[in-house]
């Protein structure tokens, strides 16, 4: 893993480049887990990009090593928890009339109903 991006082999035996989203440990499950999407989604201006989740053994440098299937449902809710936290904190408003933490703004509307001046 370098720069924040990692490379697994699909299905096909293809390589594939990701972009790690984030990375996060679990106690519960005694494992840590990242999280990424391909390089190229998000340029394709589709708002949905396919997030994986797996989880992973850390490389002697600190690195991503090995990745690993998610096995239980039990762990693929806590990733779906977490995603959701990440993207409430990413997430919120940052127009400046409004502090709502809900709102989702493109640059020159609020859907809270306040506009960018």
């Amino acid at each position: 893993m370098e720069d924040n991006k990692l490379t697994y082999i699909d299905e096909a035996g293809n390589e594939v480049l990701c972009e790690v989203l984030f990375t996060f440990e679990s106690e519960e499950f005694g494992k840590k887990y990242v999280l990424f999407y391909e390089v190229g989604d998000m340029e394709d201006g589709d708002d949905q990009v396919s997030v994986m989740a797996a989880s992973y053994q850390e490389g002697e440098d600190g690195s991503i090593g090995e990745l690993y299937a998610v096995e239980t449902d039990e762990e693929w809710d806590l990733i779906e928890e977490m995603l959701q936290k990440f993207d409430d904190e990413e997430g919120g408003c940052d127009c400046e009339d409004c502090d709502c933490e809900e709102c989702d703004c493109d640059e020159d509307h609020c859907d809270c109903g306040h506009h960018h001046h």
